[in-house]
């Protein structure tokens, strides 16, 4: 038996000229996540991340919660998923078949619940048998991507592990409805609620998997309650 831990990334700068940067708090929940794992006990045989800043950003000062030389493998397979691209070339699309969709894009998406809005409709096309764009990275290649680095990394691993994966939301969701079984068109459920720093954890035994548990952030609650600040965000 050996455990994996997914790590959302810390608050980005959402609404600034670069988004993939990590907000100062998203800086501080990096770090409050290092400190939660070292007060935990969890001491990671490796980490993994993205090579988006963010995804680097916030493993690299979670680490230094930790032991020196946990070793920390950055590979793109572990990205988040091209909503930028998705929205270029599928959003032209989506909003043809949905008038209201089509009010939030023309006033534009200033608000993060109208992006999400958005986002979400535009997931769920691309993730289904209608979506036929070939100028984007489809959801065959993009799950079966996360699939083969997951399986790659457990191969690798081996037994009685404790691993590390510092990512994002759309591939986390995709981790876990894979680990469950379920269907790209289920798997946004689990997208759209994954906190900043929020933790998952799955458990494998050779290339079988299970999850423990999925998104929690009780511990930024409770750090959030003592410090009499909220740190507990989505975006």
């Amino acid at each position: 038996m050996a455990t994996i831990y997914l790590f959302r990334h810390g608050q980005a700068s959402f609404g600034s000229d670069d988004y993939d940067k990590l907000s100062p708090l998203g800086e501080r929940q990096a770090t409050l996540l290092g400190h939660y794992l070292r007060d935990s006990g969890v001491v990671l045989d490796a980490a993994y991340s993205g090579d988006l800043l963010r995804q680097r950003e916030t493993a690299r000062l979670a680490l230094a919660g930790q032991p020196a030389g946990v070793p920390h493998q950055v590979d793109p397979r572990f990205n988040e998923i091209d909503n930028d691209e998705q929205l270029r070339y599928l959003l032209p699309e989506v909003v043809k078949a949905d008038p209201a969709l089509r009010e939030l894009v023309d006033r534009g998406l200033s608000s993060s619940k109208d992006y999400q809005k958005v986002i979400d409709a535009v997931f769920n096309y691309w993730v289904s048998p209608q979506c036929k764009e070939t100028r984007i990275q489809s959801w065959a290649d993009y799950s079966g991507q996360v699939s083969a680095a997951l399986q790659e990394l457990m191969a690798t691993q081996g037994s009685g592990k404790t691993l590390g994966i510092f990512t994002s939301g759309g591939t986390i969701a995709t981790m876990v409805a894979q680990v469950l079984g379920l269907s790209g068109e289920q798997t946004y459920q689990f997208y759209e609620p994954i906190f900043n720093c929020s933790v998952t954890q799955i458990f494998y035994n050779g290339r079988k998997t299970s999850l423990s548990y999925f998104n929690d952030r009780s511990w930024l609650q409770l750090q959030g309650a003592k410090a009499a600040e909220n740190l507990v965000t989505y975006r």
